[in-house]
């Protein structure tokens, strides 16, 4: 059974993407709460009634979910998956589950870490598999009556979890085995899931009085329908949105290759000439080069407020569940939600990462106002006799790019053809950690874009699966993330390697040419990738502490490294060829990306220190919150918002990260692990970037740990000290007070 909290909406176990445009990227990992009291004694027994009952017998036998994995390296049979199957599979995993766990409490034996703790974390492994398939695909591959399976789904599965986390005697089990911790001589690892499991039922409302636990109850099992359907509404809002333009004019000065792919978008749907839609692919060239404002501020307003006051508004639902967080917090003793989430993180308290995300303000907000002006300034010399707004934004910043550096996106995206791009990554895996990955079609996938290959170490022993999900479509949520079907683990003497998959929504190939990347895209791959190598290293004995089973400002460190060798001119020689010509990509022209690593670096930092603001502000909150939600938004960001606000713009009710996606009280965790990366890579570049002593350090001490020790324990380690705060300025080009 994983410990983390029990089943949220999101998925079982997914690592959100790259810092874009929040709302656009998330993931969460997950385990709630729900509905009625009830001890160990008929834990066994719940009515877990879900619609439709119990399949006979014959047709459970028949149900893909619930049999052996038949795919090469046990992988799930996608190819015969219904949604149908999923109703059933649920409720018999559930009884399952609840079996296993009550065998546990009623173990008439003294507690033990082995028959109490280690029960517990391989207990409803079913459950597990299934969720993970289920949730994920529900984020990457969905369609009505998935979601509506999951509005079902959840409750039940929320209150599973409470029904554990709340039993008496399990905890008293748990306890006594914690209490006894000094003398049972342990080793690090399972100390650490013994520590986790505790403070995992402590968190969940163990200790409370019977009143309360069921408030906890009640409080969980609404945060959970909310969060579900927060993500729903952001999905539908994001594609009921669609700008058909008829006139070649409005298209004219689009790249070729954006032509194309909003001819194609517009052709699937029935349509003439053009479909500009509000997924990055399509949204983002739109917004860099059209020059055309009117059109650009209806896409601007369209995606900036997503979910306020439409017909799938949210605001209602983010004031309800920051005032249900705080309850919970309350109810469990923490003053705000923040201080609950914290516990558990680097950070540790609110008070330390406010001070950090001022400390990350006050260094940067001159040179990011400096970086707008610079803008601004350009647009006025080039003509432009009005005031910038934030639509315009994008499409000056880039003019201003080129005639800088004299580099146009345009000229990079034929030397990085998605499949050089992956080429890439997989070399840059093999030098430094001696990986291979091999396509095999014969892997079973959920969708016909998706693409599966085999892991391999050094020395041939096969590591893990991954899928690769590239491009969007209707039934998938914006952005990008690493996920996983199955983590790493070993259980009664056989490791089972993890099925790891990386979603993303890249620009799709035409019937003129392939999948071009924008140098953004090549770094988002790079980032999940860096994720991917978390969960496929892994190297531990318990799912609870594999892979990206680890704090939320600590997890981005593995992913954010990997962005740095992205404007490495030695990385871009082995893979960057054009795609029709072979053409190895041109030493100016990787010195231009060299060059620009920096632009607008200022800014960009402040946009993300704004999120991390807006999050924390939310959850500091010490009442429910009065007033407009925009409001409260805007006053949270201060003098981090650089461009002009303008009325009716919304981010919190996009904003999927920090209401469905598991980042609640975290979002500042990209900032914090930007610190560990920037001082991370800086020894790379001291000693060489493939450096293998350098690599094999960072393998061992971080991706094959996951959470099996303190990061900071692991970080110190691999570093031989603790981070310098000093290599991320340094890198931005910020210079030291």
């Amino acid at each position: 059974m994983a410990f983390y909290p029990p089943y949220t909406a999101a998925l079982g176990s997914a690592v959100s993407g790259m810092n874009a445009p929040a709302g656009e990227q998330d993931g969460s990992t997950g385990i709630s709460s729900a509905s009625s009291t009830r001890s160990s004694t008929d834990i066994a027994s719940p009515d877990d009634s879900i619609s439709g009952g119990l399949l006979p017998c014959d047709s459970l036998s028949c149900n893909p979910l619930l049999q052996r994995w038949p795919g090469p390296h046990a992988t799930p049979a996608f190819d015969r998956i219904r949604n149908e199957h999923y109703l059933p599979a649920f409720r018999h995993a559930l009884r399952e589950a609840r079996a296993e766990v009550a065998a546990i409490a009623g173990n008439p034996g003294e507690p033990t870490f082995a028959n109490t703790v280690e029960a517990l974390e391989f207990s409803g492994r079913r459950l597990d598999d299934i969720g993970n398939i289920f949730f994920n695909l529900n984020e990457a591959c969905t369609d009505d009556e998935m979601q509506r399976i999951a509005l079902e789904v959840s409750p039940l599965l929320t209150a599973f979890g409470n029904d554990i986390s709340l039993d008496p005697v399990l905890f008293a089990r748990v306890r006594a085995v914690y209490d006894n911790r000094d003398s049972l001589e342990l080793t690090v690892e399972q100390t650490r899931l013994l520590e986790k499991t505790y403070k995992w039922f402590t968190r969940g409302g163990a200790a409370l009085e019977e009143a309360d636990k069921e408030t906890f109850r009640a409080l969980t099992a609404e945060l959970s329908q909310l969060s579900l359907q927060f993500t729903q509404n952001v999905l539908a809002a994001t594609n009921a949105f669609v700008l058909h333009l008829t006139d070649p004019g409005q298209v004219d000065e689009l790249p070729a290759s954006v032509r194309d792919g909003a001819a194609a978008e517009a052709r699937e749907r029935g349509l003439d000439g053009w479909v500009i839609t509000l997924q990055a692919p399509s949204m983002v060239p739109f917004m860099t080069y059209s020059s055309d404002r009117k059109l650009k501020e209806r896409l601007w307003r369209a995606y900036n407020s997503r979910c306020y006051g439409d017909a799938y508004d949210n605001t209602e639902i983010v004031t309800r569940i920051v005032a249900l967080r705080l309850r919970l917090a309350n109810l469990l003793g923490y003053p705000t939600y923040a201080d609950y989430v914290l516990e558990e993180r680097m950070a540790r308290t609110p008070q330390r990462v406010r001070e950090f995300l001022d400390e990350l303000l006050e260094r940067a907000i001159v040179p990011a106002r400096g970086d707008v002006r610079e803008v601004v300034d350009f647009a006025r010399s080039a003509g432009a006799a009005y005031e910038l707004m934030p639509w315009d934004y994008g499409y000056w910043q880039e003019r201003l790019k080129r005639a800088r550096y004299t580099l146009d996106e345009e000229q990079l995206k034929p030397y990085f053809r998605l499949e050089n791009v992956q080429h890439g990554a997989f070399l840059l895996a093999g030098k430094l950690y001696g990986l291979t990955f091999h396509e095999n079609p014969d892997i079973p996938v959920y969708h016909p874009d998706v693409r599966a290959f085999e892991v391999c170490d050094g020395d041939g022993t096969f590591l893990a699966v991954l899928y690769m999900d590239y491009f969007p479509r209707a039934s998938k949520r914006g952005g990008a993330w690493m996920t996983e079907f199955r983590p790493q683990y070993v259980e009664q003497g056989c490791e089972i390697r993890p099925l790891i998959s990386i979603v993303c929504n890249f620009t799709k190939p035409t019937d003129r040419q392939p999948s071009l990347l924008t140098f953004n895209e090549v770094t988002t791959l790079l980032h999940e990738f860096g994720h991917a190598l978390h969960g496929m290293l892994a190297c531990g004995r318990y799912p609870a502490l594999t892979g990206t089973n680890v704090y939320r400002d600590f997890v981005e460190l593995p992913s954010q490294l990997m962005e740095n060798w992205a404007t490495e001119k030695e990385f871009l020689d082995l893979w960057a060829v054009h795609y029709r010509t072979g053409e190895k990509i041109p030493a100016d022209l990787v010195q231009k990306i060299v060059d620009a690593k920096n632009f607008q670096a200022a800014y960009l930092h402040i946009r993300q220190v704004s999120f991390g603001l807006s999050d924390m502000a939310w959850h500091t909150v010490t009442a429910p919150v009065e007033g407009g939600v925009a409001e409260f938004e805007r006053r949270a960001i201060g003098k981090a918002q650089l461009l002009p606000y303008v009325a009716g713009q919304c981010m919190a009710t996009a904003f999927g990260h920090i209401f469905s996606g598991g980042y609640a009280a975290g979002y500042y965790g990209y900032k914090w692990a930007e610190v560990l990366d920037a001082d991370a890579f800086s020894l790379f570049r001291e000693r060489g970037i493939f450096n293998p002593d350098v690599a094999e350090a960072f393998r061992t001490n971080i991706l094959e740990k996951g959470g099996a020790e303190h990061p900071m324990t692991l970080y110190v380690r691999f570093r031989g000290r603790e981070p310098d705060s000093r290599a991320l300025f340094e890198r931005m080009g910020i210079r030291d007070k």
